[in-house]
């Protein structure tokens, strides 16, 4: 069984489209195993966004998840890393496929409503990141 994190942004949370976004998930069939709200200090998104470090706009990704809360979600299923992406939709909410979460709330390439890991290993690394093993929950029976 697959598992990904999900980081549903500042704008997510400040937009009020969090029970919208989790809906979406539950539809299509993914059972919710953690999930917490916090502020994450910048070292740890420096650490987490590290692999962009390069980039000129790697101090505004910092300071935009630093803004205010995120709430991280676990989510567990079937190839969850490439179904949830596309329910996601692409990076860029502008160019977003019609209906898709970033599309339909997410306004820009960084304000777009939710993080997902993009493969099972990389959610395998973020999801120690953020979470210790007592604050996950098993989906199966």
């Amino acid at each position: 069984m697959e598992r990904t994190l999900i980081i549903l942004k500042p704008d997510c949370l400040e937009g009020h489209h969090v029970g919208e976004v989790l809906a979406r998930f539950e539809e299509a069939g993914f059972p919710l195993i953690a999930c917490k709200m916090k502020e994450v200090p910048d070292a740890v998104w420096l650490e987490h966004y590290a692999h962009l470090a390069h980039l000129p706009f790697f101090q505004e990704i910092v300071e935009f998840m630093s803004a205010g809360p995120v709430l991280l979600l676990i989510l567990e299923g079937p190839d969850v890393v490439a179904r949830v992406r596309t329910l996601l939709g692409d990076t860029d909410s502008r160019t977003a496929a019609p209906g898709t979460i970033r599309r339909t709330w997410g306004t820009d390439k960084m304000r777009n409503i939710a993080h997902a890991s993009d493969s099972p290993q990389t959610a395998a690394t973020e999801i120690k990141r953020f979470f210790k093993p007592d604050e996950i929950f098993s989906a199966q029976p």
